[in-house]
């Protein structure tokens, strides 16, 4: 499909910089069938019927965002994908003053050396020393916020560092926070509980190459960067249970919902699962594992647009952002939250 289909205008403005406070005062668009419905997210329970399951993503967000030098030459670094004990695939600002071999200096004693350089033009980076990766980038790295948001506020801050992270955070490993998840507190969950919703965890790490922008005219033509995820068996089981005992198993995010159709095979069966996943899904695709989605609102042309629009079809989703921006809906990680159910 043609890429400019999933474009819309998106006024700057409508990209928030900071979340709601508290962070289920945010706003929801509803869509149920063909219905629309302006809510808030704590309205959530009543949204929802008693046997169903939210999926959350229990991913934590590393301080992966470094900055250094090669020399005299200012090298940013935006950690993507673990691929071993101190190794990690980096999207590399300036990366052409970099070559393989050379030392990066990130400063508080942090180093790595830059090899494999891919097609994208991210760099491997190894980390020296003996220290857990996880304590050098406590160090010397910062919250890799979004670039939308980054950019108009001069890089992240101390709130971020809260801000950026669910309440379900406890696996290190994100480099970008499963954001339908920030709306989320102690008395939302304890609603949506008495209201006889049940709730599940699964583990995405989420890549930084969920920002990046899709650059190829058609969809056909786009890559996918994988990341890594684990669907335990248990949880694999409860979600099937779930649907047989006749419940809806609702994602939480996209990153849920990716990992879920990711482990579900051709009869709609939940598998264990641990590994890559570079699930691409556009309209056409055929929805196996989950019966709705929680997500924030996505920008135009984006993989995350793509996705919504094949849940409940691209029209549909045009209008509904035209109603949200006309509405004044808040948009992207900090912003407002939609519920879709087809």
């Amino acid at each position: 499909m043609h890429v400019d289909l999933f474009d819309f205008d998106l006024p700057t403005d409508r990209i928030a910089l900071r979340p709601a406070a508290p962070r289920d005062a945010a706003r929801m668009l509803v869509l149920d069938g063909d219905a629309t419905r302006d809510c808030g997210v704590r309205d959530l329970p009543s949204c929802l019927r008693a046997g169903d399951l939210l999926v959350f993503n229990d991913t934590r967000v590393i301080p992966a965002q470094l900055e250094g030098k090669r020399g005299d030459a200012a090298i940013g670094a935006t950690l993507h994908k673990r691929e071993g004990p101190r190794r990690w695939r980096a999207f590399v600002r300036n990366g052409r003053r970099l070559r393989d071999g050379d030392t990066i200096d990130f400063g508080a004693g942090v180093t790595a050396t830059a090899s494999d350089k891919g097609e994208d033009g991210s760099f491997a980076l190894d980390f020296a020393g003996d220290e857990p990766v996880e304590l050098l980038l406590e160090r010397a790295g910062r919250m890799p916020l979004p670039p939308y948001i980054a950019s108009k506020r001069g890089g992240a801050d101390e709130r971020d560092a809260q801000d950026y992270q669910t309440l379900f955070a406890r696996e290190a490993g994100a480099v970008a926070a499963p954001t339908a998840a920030l709306h989320f507190t102690p008395e939302l969950m304890a609603a949506i509980e008495a209201a006889g919703i049940a709730h599940s965890t699964l583990t995405l790490h989420v890549g930084a190459g969920t920002f990046l922008p899709v650059k190829a005219d058609d969809t056909d033509d786009h890559q996918m960067h994988a990341e890594w995820g684990r669907i335990d068996a248990p949880t694999a089981d409860r979600l099937n249970a779930v649907r047989a005992a006749g419940g809806r198993v609702i994602a939480v995010g996209t990153t849920s919902l990716r990992l879920i159709e990711s482990a579900t095979d051709a009869e709609g069966q939940v598998q264990p699962f641990e590994g890559d996943t570079a699930i691409f899904i556009t309209p056409g695709y055929r929805f196996r594992g989950i019966d709705g989605l929680m997500t924030n609102f996505h920008l135009p042309k984006s993989t995350l647009f793509m996705l919504v629009s094949a849940l409940m079809g691209r029209e549909r989703m045009l209008a509904a952002y035209v109603h949200a921006i006309a509405g004044e809906y808040r948009f992207y990680s900090y912003g407002d939250a939609s519920l879709l159910l087809p």
